[in-house]
């Protein structure tokens, strides 16, 4: 199976919360693992968003995002996926950081995996809705 995993699946990788468990076991799931560039900065953002919350500490924020070079996952290209993320977010009324996974599970014949309930949800009722899995729910088939 090929996935392209998120940013709220990457950040499982490298700090503990809810099903931290389930992604790490995804890596050594053997499946096909992809993402784009775009999720580097996402983590990234997240472990700030972390430190500046006091969740960990600041300077263990970027020894942790060292990490990113060595996440499980096939690099895909934004610029490739860009144009096809914006008429997704368009459509879909959903923002383009998002839609740039979508976009590139697309792209490869991947299903997207997110912990992000919100925006799976979003998807469930329209076309796309097959093109997404939330790591939850991919912990219940497995």
């Amino acid at each position: 199976m090929r996935f392209v995993v998120d940013a709220s699946v990457a950040v499982k990788w490298l700090v503990v919360e809810e099903d931290s468990d389930v992604a790490r076991q995804l890596v050594t799931s053997g499946v096909d693992l992809h993402a784009p560039r775009l999720m580097a900065s996402e983590v990234a953002n997240a472990l700030w968003r972390r430190a500046r919350a006091g969740e960990i500490e600041r300077r263990a924020a970027g020894v942790i995002l060292a990490n990113v070079l060595d996440m499980p996952v096939r690099w895909g290209a934004d610029e490739i996926v860009v144009a096809d993320a914006v008429r997704l977010a368009l459509a879909l009324d959903r923002p383009v950081y998002d839609c740039v996974y979508l976009a590139l599970a697309h792209r490869i014949g991947a299903v997207m995996l997110t912990a992000d309930r919100r925006f799976a949800n979003a998807l469930a009722s329209t076309e796309h809705g097959e093109s997404i899995l939330t790591l939850a729910d991919y912990a219940g088939t497995r």
